[in-house]
């Protein structure tokens, strides 16, 4: 199977209540609304300190290879609110996921919306054996998004990297294809 390749011929995934599509230089402003808060990218990346930066970012990251990054954008407003992106390794058959999202749009389940779908994705297209995902032990809400689209705890990565002069402790979460689709049988 050619990952690539069925990444972009899944390059939008439309959910209930959002939108997953790539990410462009018109998202830039709406980008830029959480990217600049340091509440928001506190665990996640360098906050942006002006638009060029943000323009940047969305060139050489999300544009210059696309392949399972989305913009997270509301259907009924069309306002792009967060990113997430799914990186797969053929080699061992897992794939990882990751996310930002603006704290004005937390807790409405939109992540755990756009998680349900790239964990689908990954699975059921990808045929993935497990998805996992990290957070700094710090940021226990992020974990919270990780539980509810069935993963479990699986340990914690002590000092396991070094971010913004911090070393931080990271709790590693995953879900296993089986698991998954036991739990596609019960809803």
């Amino acid at each position: 199977m050619d990952i690539t390749l069925e990444l972009m011929k899944h390059s939008v995934l439309e959910g209930e209540r959002i939108l997953l599509r790539p990410v462009g230089l018109a998202d830039a402003p709406d980008m830029f609304a959480y990217a600049s808060d340091e509440e928001t990218t506190r665990f996640v990346f360098e906050t942006h300190r002006d638009r060029a930066m943000t323009e940047e970012a969305i060139a050489n990251y999300f544009m210059a290879a696309p392949a399972g990054k989305y913009a997270i954008v509301v259907k009924d407003t069309q306002k792009m609110i967060g990113t997430i992106d799914i990186r797969p390794n053929l080699t061992d058959y897992i794939a990882e996921i990751g996310y930002i999202l603006n704290k004005d749009y937390r807790g409405n389940g939109y992540m755990t919306e756009a998680s349900k779908l790239v964990t689908t994705l990954a699975f059921e297209v990808l045929e993935m054996g497990k998805v996992f995902a990290m957070h700094d032990i710090l940021n226990p809400a992020s974990g919270e998004v990780m539980k509810r689209i069935g993963m479990q705890p699986e340990g914690i990565l002590r000092r396991h990297k070094i971010f913004k002069g911090r070393c931080c402790d990271m709790a590693y979460y995953g879900i296993l294809k089986e698991e998954y689709f036991r739990q596609a049988k019960e809803v």
